[in-house]
């Protein structure tokens, strides 16, 4: 069985995430979406929040998609997961050259690490490129509308949490 890890804080899960997940499960058996405890990132959702809207929204993809999708919290190195859910492969999308550039360093770490992991980028879709969570999140603080970037489900709960904070 080959298994993938698309590994991401998902605060939020946007529609570019969501792009990255149901082309990824076409080429693995398991999907594993690893979503990161990153503190430093002091994130808008909890760890609980994201892991469900994530959740959410790949048990659609999963079901059209045939393959298993699993949502695992996770806070230790990335290749360490990776082998804690039996990974032979790590999913990374890329919006743009600066991507690349962490990303192959990421590649070149986790290769010393452990190299029986191979990581596979996936381009981001050409209408989704300029998506980040960080960039809707500033946009739904600042009032505007983010529909167009994320699932329906998490712009509710984006307009939710802004309005409580």
């Amino acid at each position: 069985m080959r298994i993938g890890l698309y590994p991401g804080t998902f605060d939020p899960v946007t529609l570019g995430h969501i792009d990255i997940i149901q082309r990824a499960a076409r080429l693995v058996d398991r999907l594993v979406i690893g979503v990161a405890i990153n503190r430093d990132k002091g994130p808008m959702f909890t760890l609980e929040e994201r892991v469900a809207m994530v959740g959410a929204e790949c048990a659609a993809i999963a079901k059209t998609s045939g393959t298993e999708i699993l949502v695992h919290p996770f806070e230790n190195l990335l290749i360490d997961c990776a082998r804690d859910v039996g990974a032979s492969v790590i999913v990374r999308g890329l919006r743009a050259v600066a991507d690349f550039e962490y990303e192959f360093q990421m590649v070149g770490m986790n290769r010393v690490l452990d190299s029986r992991v191979e990581t596979v980028f996936l381009m981001a879709d050409a209408r989704r490129q300029a998506i980040a969570s960080k960039l809707v999140k500033e946009i739904a603080r600042l009032g505007g509308d983010v529909s167009q970037f994320v699932p329906a489900a998490v712009d509710v709960a984006l307009r939710e949490r802004l309005a409580r904070a």
